[in-house]
């Protein structure tokens, strides 16, 4: 079971607006550049830590970055090459970090196809599958030691409220019988949530610090996210017409309040999800039990096979 949830008075000391500092400490976030992933990075660098932004486009790092700057004065952010379909960069990417020590990896970046035909990488995985989980497999894998060397480290995974209504098809993971774009994205979303889950049994009976956190942002939308040109532009108009639907979702700012949360918030515990307090679609960030789905350790133990099959690798961590 997840270690004890922390206590109610501690819960309710956090404010969204107003995150402790973290001078010091080094967070890699995947997809930075863009969407949620963005305001994560943007929110990490008001504590006055260094924040990696990993991303496969160099112009749209280079544009987020410049927002954050403009922001954050003396923000401490870079970009990390990662491409999370492809296996080389990953490893690429780890070997250039260049950092003795990492706080945290937020693994946030995702893609989501909405028609057909199904895509493969190079390596022959359904792309949605292999970007959303295994490459998130594999790059946890490679940042083992580097987490693992660093005391109370953090594994923060991003996940879908897609996912909620969803099960895994063991027998056809990538989707190669029956490609149904939206099922096979809420998919990969549900297999990143189990691998968060049975990364924390792992790592709890290894006896490591590090932890494994699962976050999701629940619903969030373009026209109720504030501007960061040129990352994102929102008009007058389009925030006045989608207005209504605040009372439902959220921007992508709110979104990201889980994830960073996760990472710097000492109640937090190993084996939690964290997500919106309103239905698990908007408002603060707050303690959810895990969904039943996400309970079935037999199925994650499978899931967790596989994914040392298909990637040839497995996440490993000792005292």
């Amino acid at each position: 079971m997840p270690s004890t949830p922390p206590a109610p008075q501690a819960a309710a000391r956090w404010d969204v607006h107003r995150p402790p500092r973290a001078e010091g400490r080094n967070f890699l976030v995947t997809g930075g550049n863009a969407g949620i992933g963005y305001f994560v990075a943007e929110q990490l660098a008001g504590t006055g830590a260094t924040v990696v932004l990993g991303s496969r486009d160099r112009a749209k790092a280079e544009a987020a970055i410049a927002s954050i700057a403009s922001r954050v004065p003396g923000a401490r952010v870079r970009h990390l090459p990662l491409d999370l379909a492809d296996p080389a960069s990953l490893r690429a990417g780890v070997d250039a970090l260049a950092l003795e020590r990492l706080d945290a990896v937020v693994h946030n970046a995702g893609v989501a196809l909405d028609h057909p035909p199904r895509r493969e990488t190079r390596d022959g995985h359904e792309l949605m599958f292999a970007t959303n989980h295994l490459g998130h497999f594999t790059l946890t894998h490679l940042l083992a030691p580097l987490l693992q060397a660093t005391p109370g480290s953090r594994i923060v995974t991003t996940g879908s409220f897609a996912a909620k209504s969803e099960r895994l098809d063991l027998d056809d993971l990538q989707s190669t019988r029956d490609y149904r774009p939206k099922r096979t994205y809420a998919r990969s979303k549900l297999a990143q949530m189990l691998f968060a889950v049975e990364l924390d049994r792992r790592l709890r009976a290894a006896a490591s610090t590090t932890l494994s956190v699962l976050v999701h942002p629940g619903g969030a939308l373009d026209p109720l996210t504030p501007s960061r040109p040129p990352v994102h532009v929102r008009t007058t108009g389009e925030r006045l017409r989608n207005l209504p639907l605040g009372l439902v979702v959220q921007g992508k700012d709110a979104a990201a309040w889980p994830a960073v949360r996760a990472v710097l918030d000492p109640h937090v515990r190993g084996g939690q999800m964290w997500s919106p307090r309103v239905f698990g679609l908007r408002g603060t960030p707050r303690l959810e039990p895990l969904w039943p789905h996400l309970t079935d350790t037999a199925t994650a133990a499978r899931l967790w096979t596989a994914g040392c099959e298909l990637t040839g690798h497995e996440p490993a961590f000792t005292r």
